[in-house]
């Protein structure tokens, strides 16, 4: 079977074909568009014949219409994650780096990894995928406006300011809202103005945090029978599910999910803290699907430590045991040489 890697851009997609053994059969250009797609699928019938496998990389938006339409022309197509395709490029003879080489690495790292996950496109799941992004995104947009609010409520008078976390609540909105109306200047207005944009963000995302929950209730019943999962969440994990049928094995979809184990089997253990989800690299990890606050906190960098963390530390430590202050240092006394001239004997005449 030939597989066919593709370089996907905005406007050109290039494709290269490889043998079993991984060595280049021929490359081609086409346009980013549906009729591209299709003079594709041409080329690699005639060029390749009717055993053809597509690998394409992974870039979400750049890679969905290509897979759309690849799939619709009744094509097999795997997913390839770009740090396979980066990791295949580094090791290769090849050196520099162009369209066509970066689809020959696709290629082999698909060859290479016969297990990787099949594309698919689901109607239902990309709907509450594209929901539950526009909800985040307006979440995200939310939060940014009532943090400057807050700061322009606290100039005015801090004792304005509502309660934490209060102002996606109609009830704080219009107590604000009454208190800004009098106050004059530049400042309140452009608290008006950003409370205004606040309650109608917060009308858009209670309605489609509806939408979601209806649509879910029909596709997802069994998720949401489990306890702890609400609408929100078993429409997270639908949509970036994708069709859980694609993975061969509940281990295949623990480690899309980014909560599989690493393991840990040679090597001194002695001291190292056990494996866990949290320390796999950044590529594999991904959002978590709880409904938390839009904007988690940070990880620290490796290698720096927080203040709190490092006093901590330091605390930890044993007591040092106390120790006898040094003892001077003595220095022995100048010895003293006679002199030959003074004070050795006088060798003279006899008086």
């Amino acid at each position: 079977m030939v597989v066919v890697g593709a370089d996907v851009h905005k406007r050109t997609h290039t494709f290269v074909g490889v043998d079993e053994a991984g060595r280049e059969l021929g490359h081609k250009t086409f346009p980013a568009t549906t009729e591209g797609h299709r003079a594709a699928v041409r080329w690699a019938r005639e060029r390749f014949g009717l055993e053809v496998r597509w690998a394409v990389e992974d870039c979400r938006h750049l890679s969905a219409r290509l897979e759309r339409d690849l799939l619709s022309a009744g094509q097999a197509v795997v997913r390839v994650p770009p740090k396979m395709m980066a990791e295949q490029r580094r090791i290769a003879r090849t050196r520099g780096k162009s369209d066509p080489i970066d689809a020959l690495a696709v290629a082999r790292a698909a060859l290479r990894e016969p297990d990787l996950p099949v594309a698919c496109h689901d109607a239902t799941s990309r709907e509450l995928k594209l929901l539950i992004d526009r909800r985040e995104d307006l979440v995200r947009t939310r939060t940014a406006t009532i943090n400057r609010l807050l700061w322009r409520v606290h100039e005015l008078d801090p004792g304005w300011a509502p309660p934490a976390k209060s102002l996606d609540l109609a009830k704080h909105q219009r107590a604000l809202q009454a208190r800004l109306a009098e106050a004059p200047g530049i400042v309140a207005e452009l608290a008006r103005d950003e409370l205004a944009e606040i309650v109608e963000l917060t009308g858009k995302i209670k309605a489609l945090a509806k939408r979601i929950e209806q649509r879910t209730v029909q596709v997802a019943p069994t998720l949401l029978a489990m306890p702890g999962v609400g609408a929100l969440t078993a429409a997270k994990i639908v949509g970036e599910a994708a069709g859980v049928a694609r993975f061969k094995s509940e281990a295949a979809f623990a480690r899309h999910a980014g909560i599989a184990p690493i393991p840990v089997w040679s090597g001194s253990t002695a001291g190292r803290p056990p494996a866990h989800p949290v320390g796999q690299p950044a590529a594999q990890r991904r959002d978590p699907p709880h409904r938390g606050h839009p904007d988690p906190p940070r990880r620290p960098r490796a290698g720096l430590l927080r203040q709190e963390e490092g006093r901590r530390h330091v605390h930890s430590r044993s007591a040092a045991l106390p120790q006898t202050p040094p003892r001077p240092r003595r220095v022995p006394p100048p010895q003293h040489r006679p002199d030959s001239r003074c004070d050795s004997p006088r060798r003279g005449r006899l008086t």
